[in-house]
């Protein structure tokens, strides 16, 4: 099986969306379909020497219905079509939740599909003329782009006689963010613990106050304004250029990697609290700005972070 499997595989990354044509689908029979080969071929020979024609037909019925399952099999993938590969980045360290998009254009529906990447499985079926998602775990160890290699559908539907699979090599790469410092510090108050210039509260009023959020730090709780209201209420700040963060590169001693750990987790700290930042790198600076987006690309170029590199 490895040796037809390593004749299968495509010779070049493909863009989708790829349709696994008829030329594409390899079958063979299982473990139980080879014993169920032999037992047909047992009960066909002992027929012809005891001149049993209910057995002999008995026996080519049953070889016509393994014939019929390799084809089956084979109709269950033909036609299938890979439309979009995506997943929201994690840390590294933490699993990916990736989802794959499949659709066919003809009526037939196909149940019992497995999919495979490396070691991990996940099962799905598609009903006639609709699409369907896919959703499998895949492990991120660490930054950077996650190669997702070959990808395998395959089944053994409908009798568990034959399998069929296609090999699939899509030209998408999945974004893994940097993992979070554990138990890292608070955002930098000064210039000399990291380019900061201290923020200012700008008061109770009710246009800077919203409602308390998970993940909201205790310096940001406005403990006043919470009490007359009876709930949490958050503070917001000052957004003005003159208090925008500074998250610097040089101005933290540490080596490579955790340089990019720590500002990876100021980062998520600075849009936790709502804070205008800028992340200042060797080569490019981000911001100031702020919001999911401004971290996104943040944590996308601390990813894309040169390994080893004395900068």
């Amino acid at each position: 099986m490895q040796l037809i499997a390593r004749f299968a595989r495509p010779r070049a990354v493909e863009s989708l969306p790829v349709t696994f044509d008829r030329r594409r689908v390899y079958v063979l029979p299982t473990r139980f379909g080879l014993f169920y080969l032999l037992l047909v071929f047992t009960m066909f020979i002992g027929a012809l020497n005891y001149n049993n024609n209910p057995a002999l037909l008995l026996a080519l019925l049953l070889a016509g219905a393994g014939l019929a399952s390799l084809l089956a099999a084979h109709l269950q993938l033909s036609g299938l079509r890979t439309e979009l590969i995506a997943a929201e980045p994690v840390p590294a360290g933490s699993p990916m939740p990736v989802k794959i998009s499949f659709a066919s254009d003809d009526s037939r529906p196909r149940h019992g599909l497995q999919l495979r990447i490396d070691n991990h499985h996940s099962a799905f079926s598609l009903p006639a003329q609709q699409g369907a998602i896919a959703r499998i775990e895949l492990p991120t160890e660490k930054r950077g782009w996650l190669d997702l290699s070959r990808i395998e559908v395959s089944t053994t539907r409908p009798l568990g006689l034959a399998r069929a699979w296609a090999w699939l090599q899509p030209d998408t790469f999945l974004l893994v963010y940097p993992t979070l410092e554990t138990d890292g510090p608070p955002l930098p108050l000064s210039a000399e613990d990291g380019n900061l210039r201290r923020p200012h509260f700008a008061g109770d009023d009710l246009h800077l106050l919203r409602n308390y959020q998970p993940g909201d730090t205790l310096r940001s709780i406005a403990w006043k304004a919470s009490a007359r209201r009876n709930q949490l209420m958050s503070r917001t700040w000052e957004a003005s250029h003159g208090d925008d963060l500074e998250l610097s590169w040089h101005a933290l001693g540490l080596p490579h990697e955790a340089r990019i750990r720590r500002l990876a987790h100021w980062v998520n700290l600075a849009e936790r609290e709502g804070r205008h930042w800028v992340l200042k790198l060797p080569r490019q600076t981000l911001g100031p700005d702020s919001g999911p987006a401004h971290r996104h690309a943040c944590l996308r170029a601390l990813a894309l972070m040169p390994e080893y590199r004395d900068v």
